[in-house]
């Protein structure tokens, strides 16, 4: 890729990015206060003392140490190859949306196509152990959104991000796309199981991080990346969460920024529907259709040619689940409703699950998913 800034230029915002002790706040006071990353590390200790502690001081008027010149290195040699980039907040393809958080990254690692980082996007967000059915709506609810020019952003883990993704993916090389903010250094996939999934939103949309390349998963970077997703997205969708989950960190962060939060609610029963209500009761917008998002947010995009999804075809009803409902069951419960024989009961279930109509889940119970 080539730069569009010089080389020197880049490895100054590198290694400002890579400094201990700095975070992103402290990083925009001083690029505020002193100017470009090279201007920065162009002042003495007693010029920068004014503007951070002594100790910090000393260390930006040091020369770069040796280890941390081998991660410059790295990364310049990285960003060389085809669709890779570094943007950083100098660049005029920054993502406008970030510059209006309260810590917007200084740098960003972006594998595949910038552009996807701009215009109307929307975040759909959830439990990483979600149901069948949750996992269906993300993928049902992101491939509508994605088909009518809504950019569907989330962040790789597994359950409803992945979903998610997929589902956007789904709409088509005429559908908006999709951004993965990722938790690792932008060359670290987490879960490794979803590498493939990753290299499909490179070449069809973009991978973003902020963090140095080789970062490995660790618990304290995924709220970091939650801030990214949030304030990439006009709104978030949470499809199912729990009382306690970073699906909910995501979404105040959104509501923190002036972003709409939206909610899917879910049976009173499930653990995975507390997080969606709790949102709910302190005034996150309940919706049913993915329609009730874009009608929300109003003056949006221009749909894409890609085909509207329609409804499927109502079906018949089927006694056993009308008695299933849309609460997971066990089969003695469902049998206590429909009152037919256990094996005659067993092999409906499986005909229905091998229609793809119902899910088992781990536990046994038996899950409605149309």
């Amino acid at each position: 890729m080539p730069l569009t800034q010089s080389s020197d230029e880049l490895s100054a915002w590198l290694r400002l990015s890579l400094e201990p002790n700095i975070g992103s706040a402290t990083a925009c006071m001083l690029l505020s206060a002193l100017g470009l990353p090279e201007q920065i590390y162009a002042q003495r200790a007693t010029a920068l003392a004014r503007h951070v502690p002594d100790a910090l001081a000393r260390q930006l008027a040091a020369p770069m140490p040796a280890d941390m010149a081998e991660q410059v290195a790295r990364a310049l040699e990285w960003v060389q190859a085809p669709g890779r980039h570094i943007l950083t907040l100098a660049d005029p393809t920054y993502p406008q949306s970030l510059l209006t958080i309260a810590d917007p990254p200084i740098l960003l690692y972006v594998a595949g196509d910038p552009a996807f980082l701009q215009g109307p996007s929307l975040a759909v967000v959830g439990a990483r152990n979600a149901t069948p059915g949750g996992q269906e709506n993300a993928r049902a609810f992101a491939r509508h959104l994605a088909a009518n020019g809504w950019r569907v952003v989330s962040g790789l883990a597994l359950g409803i991000d992945a979903a998610a993704h997929e589902g956007a993916l789904d709409a088509g090389p005429d559908g908006a796309g999709t951004v993965a903010v990722m938790g690792t250094g932008i060359d670290r996939v987490y879960p490794a199981s979803h590498r493939d999934l990753a290299h499909r939103i490179a070449a069809h949309g973009a991978l973003v991080s902020e963090l140095p390349l080789g970062t490995g998963a660790r618990p304290q970077h995924f709220p970091k990346r939650n801030r990214i997703v949030a304030g990439l997205a006009r709104g978030v969708l949470v499809v199912e969460a729990a009382k306690q989950s970073g699906s909910l960190i995501t979404a105040r962060l959104a509501g923190e920024s002036g972003r709409e939060v939206f909610a899917i609610p879910g049976s009173i029963h499930s653990p995975l529907s507390r997080g969606c209500h709790a949102l709910i009761r302190q005034g996150a917008k309940l919706v049913e259709t993915a329609a009730d998002i874009t009608d929300e947010l109003g003056g949006g995009p221009t749909p894409a040619q890609a085909p509207r999804t329609e409804p499927s075809p109502a079906r018949a009803a089927h006694p056993v689940l009308d008695a299933l409902g849309y609460d997971p069951l066990h089969l003695d419960a469902i049998q206590a409703r429909c009152g037919l024989d256990t094996a005659v009961l067993q092999a409906q279930l499986l005909d229905l699950e091998l229609q793809g109509r119902i899910a088992r889940l781990d536990d046994g119970r038996y899950q409605r998913l149309h």
